[in-house]
């Protein structure tokens, strides 16, 4: 066997990527509102003008995974008939569910269905109910489900799926340039093309990880004021992300075998706590019925929805919504498929997608009925208004008021602050490991990438958060960076259409050599030496 590539920086991927996100963090430091006002507008020409294509992908995502998931191809096994997996079940389920939704599922599960019930911007307009109806109730349900489950992540799921069948049972490298070289071939081990892709997935990414961060300390902020009497403020924005920071760049140094794996399931059981204890005391019939007729309804207008580019929902609802979600799970999915691999030797593609599409988005659906339908109860019967405090005070604003009317609110309110803290720390942990792997040569699936890489951008990534949080105007700050963000998954939709013509090739249009294809144990396994561009 040949030996591992030396372990040095490639300094045409770190030095592009890392220049630009600082030049982004300080535009937005020295004149926020231009970065504001000129990401929004690339952000909403690409949303509104490009709609159909993100349309199309999101579809075509969706039934390559479905066919997949559903066909012979499916029992291919990741690293050859004889692999053997790794992790547990619950620990990969744990992994893939807590590094991919960071703080999302968390802070939009109450204020989303909300927003669309009130229509608080506009989102129902073009519908032929009224805001606060039943009807708008079951609209708003179904609308997070489809926003929330099966649909996004597939686009995950594709992506991982085709790095880890051409690392472990193809024998390419490590990399996201390998995932499309059944369409490409051997220019995707160029050194330009490799630059080209790893620069735009790590910059979206990096760019996604501290605008989350940022929303998220944010988010935290309000809530610590809300509940504590703590006044929100720089130190205050500086002690919480340094917490976040210490949490997930400890984990990601600890490695994926130890540190990753732990948090992720810590933080998985405190979801699965948070869902329980919200079944024993919200309205629980309510949820089971609503969320049933919600599905009904989604599954009745699946095709529209999945096709429409607003012409019929109106840009409030699918531009501002589902198309600003669509960029950013495609601006992710490079990097998350990257982890996914990682974690996934020697599972079946079906075993695959079940663990990372199949329930994630089963999660997702349960998750929405249980907070966001006690939300919508609520709302209704006039226990609370949380379509006023969002119309006041922000899009996330509703969760914070949504808690406090809990029996066990003194409980909740703290549990949820911890959840949102992993929540973002289980993502940046996975997600910074995964950019150093990119940024370093000679990587395999196996290898931990370089320790000082994982530090520095894990704070690099928080730094940014924290500049355009405490001096950026609070939320509102990171604004810009979140529009850079979305805008760019635009950029990476194209490489996106690339992954799906290799894995239609690949394991549909040549299904047969694909399930053909057996290689040794020790030949498809992580030790397999990494082919440099």
């Amino acid at each position: 066997m040949s030996k591992p590539a030396p372990r040095s920086i490639k300094l045409s991927v770190f030095i592009p990527t890392f220049l630009i996100v600082a030049v982004a963090a300080i535009i937005g430091l020295v004149d926020n509102e231009l970065l504001i006002d000129v990401t929004q507008d690339i952000f909403y020409l690409t949303l509104s003008d490009f709609a159909w294509l993100y349309q199309l992908v999101a579809v075509s995502a969706l039934a390559v995974v479905g066919y997949v998931f559903c066909s012979k191809v499916g029992n291919i096994r990741l690293g050859g008939p004889d692999a053997k997996p790794k992790f547990s079940l619950m620990s990969t389920f744990a992994m893939a569910l807590t590094g991919g939704i960071a703080t999302g599922v968390v802070t939009y599960a109450v204020n989303e269905p909300i927003i669309y019930m009130g229509n608080v911007y506009g989102e129902i307009d073009n519908q032929g109910f009224a805001p606060g109806s039943g009807e708008s109730a079951v609209f708003a349900l179904a609308r997070s489900f489809h926003n929330w489950s099966f649909i996004p992540y597939a686009m995950y799921a594709v992506v991982g799926m085709m790095i880890a069948y051409m690392h472990y049972n193809r024998r390419q490298r490590f990399s996201i340039s390998a995932a499309i070289s059944p369409i490409i071939g051997d220019h995707h081990r160029r050194p330009t093309v490799t630059a080209i892709i790893d620069i735009v997935s790590v910059l979206a990414i990096a760019l996604g990880l501290a605008s989350s961060l940022g929303a998220g300390v944010a988010l935290i902020g309000s809530g610590v004021q809300e509940e504590y009497g703590i006044s929100v403020g720089p130190t205050t924005w500086l002690v919480l992300v340094a917490i976040i920071t210490v949490i997930f760049i400890a984990s990601s140094v600890s490695g994926l075998k130890r540190g990753i794996r732990y948090l992720s399931s810590l933080n998985a059981y405190l979801y699965y706590g948070m869902l329980a204890l919200l079944l024993i005391i919200g309205p629980v019939v309510y949820m089971l019925n609503l969320s049933t007729t919600s599905i009904g309804y989604w599954l009745n207008n699946f095709f529209t929805w999945s096709f429409d580019t607003k012409e019929l929902g109106g840009e409030a609802l699918v531009t501002w919504w589902t198309m600003y979600d669509w960029s950013i799970w495609i601006a992710y999915a490079p990097l998350m498929g990257l982890f996914l691999a990682r974690i996934s030797y020697g599972r079946t593609l079906r075993e695959f997608l079940m663990i990372n599409w199949v329930l994630p988005a089963i999660f997702g659906i349960v998750w929405f009925t249980v907070w966001g339908g006690s939300a919508i109860k609520w709302q209704l019967d006039g226990t609370l208004d949380l379509a006023s405090i969002i119309d006041q005070d922000g899009a996330v604003a509703g969760l914070w008021g949504f808690l406090h009317q809990l029996p066990l609110a003194w409980l909740l309110v703290p549990a949820t602050i911890l959840a949102l803290i992993l929540s973002f720390a289980t993502a940046a942990d996975s997600m910074s490991a995964t950019i150093a792997t990119i940024c370093t040569r000679g990587m395999t699936a196996e290898d931990e990438s370089p320790t000082f890489q994982k530090i520095l951008w894990g704070v690099s990534i928080s730094v940014i958060a924290y500049v355009m949080v405490a001096f950026g105007g609070g939320e509102q700050g990171v604004d810009g960076i979140k529009y850079l963000a979305a805008a760019g998954g635009f950029f990476v939709v194209f490489l996106f259409v690339l992954v799906l013509a290799a894995s239609v090739k690949a394991l549909i249009y040549g299904r047969e050599s694909a399930i053909a294809t057996t290689l040794p144990e020790d030949a498809a396994s992580g030790s397999t030496p990494a082919i440099e561009g």
